[in-house]
C-alpha cells in the first residue's frame, strides 16, 4: 500500500498549542506570474559564478516526469490545470482544490526520483513556518508512486521579473523590497530554514504592496541545490535583488532572468555608477550585501553576510519615504469673445452673411436728472429708508455689545461662549516603551515576535498559531482567557484613542486598560478593569476614540475568538498597535 504522509498535520506534541502547517489567509498571482522559473542553473554568486548547481550530482539517474496529464486529479481532490514547467524528471501545475474551491500549485515527481524525500523533508519543514510572508505550503503527499507538493496560488500578485522588465523601481519601492525580503529571510534561517533559489521569479508583489517568497527550501530541494555558506548565498541573492531594482542589470558578466548583466571585465560597479540618480545609501546596502571587498572598504562599511545583518542595517538607515503625488496643472480659463450679430427673419438662429448685418453695440444716453415734483418724492422716501435703516443697524450692534459685556468678568476680560470655545486639539500618538505577549495563563504563542506590532511596520505583525475545531484557540486549556498584547506606555499617561491593524478582520477583541497604580507587570485579565473598547467582532482596523481620557500606563488588547482561516482552522493576529492621547 503506498504511504501517505503530508504536511497538513496541524497541532505539535508541545502541548498542542504549535502548528505544523500554516495555512495562509487567501490563495492570490495569474498563471504568468505564478510560474516557477524554468532554468535548470542556480543563481549566479560570487560563490557560484557559473550557475552550476554546486550540491546536485550531476551523475545522478533521474526518473522520466510522470506521465499526467490536464483533467488528472490528485487524493480525489487536487485536479491538474495546466503544465507551468517539467524539468529534472519534476513537474510543476497549476491545479483547482476541488474541495475549497480554489487555485493551487503543485509540484510533481516520481517516488523512486533521487531526490522525493529531500523534498517531502523541505516542503514539511516550510509548512511548519507558518509565516504569511512566504508562500504558504499547504500539502506534502507520498501516494500511488507519487509526490506531489500543494502550495498557495497568488492570482493577484505579480512576479518581480515583470516589474523589472518595466524599468528600474523609484527608491522607495526599492527599500521595501529589501525591507522586507531582508526580514523575512531573517525569521526563516531562525527556524533552520534556507532558500538557495532566490531568483526575481521567486519573489512576487501583492496587489498591497507586500512581497511573497515562494519556494522556501522547496526550490532548491526540487533542484538538488546545496550550499556550504546557505546564509551567506541567500544574502547574496537579496543584495543581487536590489542591486536590479535600482539598476535593472543583473550584478554578474551574464545576462540573467531578462536583465543585461555588468561589462565584462570591469567588475562589480556600484548601482550609484551605474545609472544616475540611483539612492546613495540603497546602493552602499547592496554592495554591502554583495560582499564585494573592494567596493565596501572604500565606503568604509563592512559587508552584510546574513540576512540578520541585512535587515539591521536596513532599520539602520533613514526610511526611504514615498515618492510626493503629482497633479497636472489646470487649463488657463480664457474669457471667450462674443460677437453681436443682427439676424435676419427665417435664418434660425445662423448669422446672416451679409456685411451689413454685424453692427457695433450702441450706448445709451443717460437718462436726465429727475426734476419734477415725483422726483422729489422719490428723493425723500430713499432717504427715510436709509435713515431707518442706519437705526436698526445701531441698536443691533448695542445689543451684541450688551452680550459681550454680560460675558466679562470682573478684570475686564471676555470670556468666550459655549459656541466660541476653541475645540480640543486632536490626539496624539503615545510613545510606547515596550510590548509583551498577554499570557495569563503562563505560556506563551509567539513572545518572539511581539515587537513587530510596535515597529511602524504593517508588513510585519504577530500571528497566532493555527487552532482546529473551536475559535477560543482550540479549546485549549492553556487558552481559555485567550491571548493578545499588552503594551507599556512608559508611564501613566491619558488615552484619548486606540487605533489597531489587525491581522484579519472577525477576530473578538476588546481593549482594556489597567489602573494608573498598577504593579509594573500586569498578568491578568482582572488587571485591567478600565474599559477602552468593549467586546466586539473586529474588522480589519479597531479604531475607537473616547469621550473622557483614560489613565492608565498598560493597555490591553485581548483576543478571545479567532476567524476561520479557511482550511478548516482558526489563526488571528496583530499587525500594528497605536495609542493616542
Amino acid at each position: 500500500m503506498a504511504e501517505r504522509s503530508t504536511a497538513a498535520v496541524d497541532v505539535a506534541d508541545n502541548g498542542g498549542d504549535e502548528p505544523l502547517a500554516a495555512k495562509a489567509d487567501k490563495a492570490t498571482n495569474d498563471g504568468t506570474a505564478q510560474a516557477e522559473d524554468t532554468e535548470g542553473a542556480s543563481p549566479q554568486t560570487p560563490e557560484n559564478p557559473k550557475g552550476h548547481d554546486g550540491g546536485r550530482a550531476r551523475s545522478e539517474a533521474v526518473p522520466a516526469t510522470p506521465d499526467v496529464h490536464s483533467g488528472h486529479k490528485l487524493a480525489e481532490r487536487y485536479r491538474l490545470e495546466e503544465c507551468v514547467t517539467r524539468l529534472d524528471g519534476f513537474s510543476s501545475w497549476r491545479a483547482v482544490d476541488e474541495k475549497l474551491r480554489r487555485a493551487v500549485g503543485v509540484h510533481l515527481l516520481p517516488a523512486n526520483h533521487p531526490r522525493a524525500r529531500s523534498v517531502l523533508a523541505a516542503a514539511r519543514s516550510s509548512a511548519l513556518l507558518g509565516d504569511p510572508r512566504f508562500v504558504q505550503v499547504l500539502d506534502a503527499v507520498e501516494e500511488d508512486d507519487l509526490v506531489y507538493v500543494v502550495h498557495e496560488w497568488l492570482p493577484d500578485a505579480t512576479e518581480l521579473t515583470a516589474l523589472l522588465a518595466a524599468g528600474p523601481m523609484d527608491a522607495h519601492d526599492a527599500y521595501q523590497l529589501v525591507s522586507q525580503l531582508s526580514h523575512a529571510m531573517a525569521a526563516a534561517h531562525r527556524e533552520g530554514l534556507t532558500h538557495l533559489r532566490l531568483t526575481p521569479g521567486a519573489v512576487l508583489r501583492s496587489s498591497t504592496g507586500q512581497y511573497r517568497i515562494r519556494g522556501l527550501a522547496v526550490n532548491a530541494a526540487l533542484r538538488g541545490i546545496t550550499s556550504e555558506r546557505p546564509l551567506r548565498q541567500d544574502t547574496e541573492a537579496i543584495g543581487a535583488l536590489l542591486y536590479a531594482a535600482l539598476t535593472k542589470r543583473w550584478p554578474y558578466e551574464n545576462d540573467a532572468y531578462g536583465l543585461s548583466g555588468l561589462p565584462k571585465g570591469m567588475g562589480l560597479i556600484a548601482p550609484d555608477q551605474v545609472r544616475a540618480g540611483v539612492h546613495r545609501g540603497l546602493s552602499e546596502l547592496a554592495m554591502r550585501a554583495l560582499a564585494n571587498d573592494g567596493a565596501t572598504a572604500s565606503r568604509q562599511e563592512p559587508p552584510c553576510t546574513t540576512p540578520d545583518e541585512l535587515a539591521k542595517a536596513v532599520a539602520a538607515m533613514p526610511r526611504v519615504l514615498p515618492p510626493e503625488p503629482t497633479f497636472a496643472a489646470q487649463p488657463v480659463y480664457q474669457q471667450p469673445v462674443y460677437q453681436r450679430t443682427t439676424y435676419q427673419q427665417g435664418t434660425y438662429g445662423r448669422p446672416s452673411t451679409h456685411p451689413s448685418s454685424v453692427t457695433q453695440p450702441v450706448l445709451a444716453a443717460p437718462p436726465a436728472p429727475l426734476q419734477s415734483r415725483t422726483g422729489r418724492v422719490l428723493k425723500w422716501s430713499v432717504s427715510a429708508l436709509l435713515i431707518a435703516a442706519l437705526g436698526l443697524g445701531s441698536w443691533q450692534l448695542a445689543e451684541i455689545l450688551l452680550d459681550q459685556r454680560k460675558g466679562s468678568d470682573d478684570t475686564g476680560v471676555t470670556q468666550p461662549t459655549d459656541d466660541e470655545k476653541p475645540a480640543p486639539a486632536p490626539p496624539k500618538p503615545l510613545t510606547i516603551a515596550d510590548a509583551t505577549e498577554f499570557m495569563p495563563d503562563g505560556s506563551g504563542i509567539r513572545p518572539g515576535d511581539v515587537q513587530n506590532v510596535i515597529d511602524d511596520d504593517s508588513s510585519t505583525a504577530w500571528v497566532t498559531n493555527r487552532y482546529l475545531g473551536f475559535a477560543n484557540f482550540g479549546n485549549l486549556p492553556q487558552r481559555r482567557q485567550g491571548s493578545g498584547i499588552i503594551v507599556d506606555l512608559g508611564k501613566v499617561q491619558n488615552v484619548r484613542s486606540i487605533d489597531v491593524d489587525m491581522y484579519r478582520s472577525g477576530q473578538t477583541t476588546a481593549v482594556l486598560a489597567a489602573d494608573p497604580d498598577a504593579s509594573s507587570s500586569p498578568s491578568s485579565s482582572a488587571d485591567f478593569p478600565q474599559q477602552i473598547v468593549g467586546k466586539k467582532i473586529a474588522g480589519k482596523t479597531l479604531k475607537e476614540e473616547l469621550e473622557k481620557p483614560v489613565r492608565t500606563r498598560y493597555v490591553l488588547i485581548h483576543i478571545t475568538e479567532l476567524p476561520a482561516d479557511g482550511t478548516g482552522g482558526y489563526r488571528g493576529g496583530i499587525n500594528d498597535i497605536s495609542v493616542l492621547g
